[in-house]
């Protein structure tokens, strides 16, 4: 199966998801601003990847928009975000990227990266700088507010190899 995988990454982490499952897939791997102007009929399966950014996908616009020309395609859709997997929201909030009739078509799929203060924009780093602010003052905060204030106070990384293997198996299957 001839696969593509297509990824944007502000800090790296989705990149470093995007070449793992072309490496395992045996796939191309090619920066969303590059594959835009590319023509993707030859491909059987293509995998789209962006970070999380508020609950949304990013560049996932485009994704969409191509959906009804790649009939009869294997399509995937990756998001990357600062979360741990185990982040009920996640199972809440991506889903709702998409439409009943694109999740009929598309797979979706989270890989936990982390956060990267070195290599974010400025209006990243001041937008996660006001998040964090606004938790460290509210009143009366859960366990799971003091956990999120402790890990986006700095950069970390939790990505792990092991995240693409569902990716690797829809592909597979």
């Amino acid at each position: 199966m001839k696969t593509i995988v297509i990824y944007n990454s502000q800090t790296g982490f989705t990149q470093r998801y995007a070449n793992w499952i072309a490496e395992s897939a045996n796939a191309d791997c090619v920066e969303y601003s590059k594959a835009k102007a590319m023509e993707l009929a030859d491909y059987d399966a293509i995998i789209f990847g962006g970070w999380a950014v508020g609950g949304s996908i990013s560049k996932l616009k485009w994704f969409k928009k191509n959906i009804p020309m790649w009939k009869n395609k294997k399509l995937a859709v990756f998001c990357v975000g600062a979360s741990p997997i185990e982040n009920p929201e996640i199972e809440l909030t991506l889903p709702k990227n998409f439409t009943d009739e694109e999740l009929k078509v598309v797979r979706w799929f989270y890989c936990p990266g982390g956060l990267s203060y070195e290599n974010m924009t400025t209006a990243s780093k001041m937008m996660m700088k006001m998040f964090v602010k606004v938790l460290k003052t509210k009143k009366d905060k859960t366990e799971q507010d003091e956990e999120q204030i402790r890990m986006m106070s700095s950069s970390y990384d939790i990505s792990d190899i092991k995240y693409i293997e569902p990716i690797i198996d829809y592909l597979n299957a």
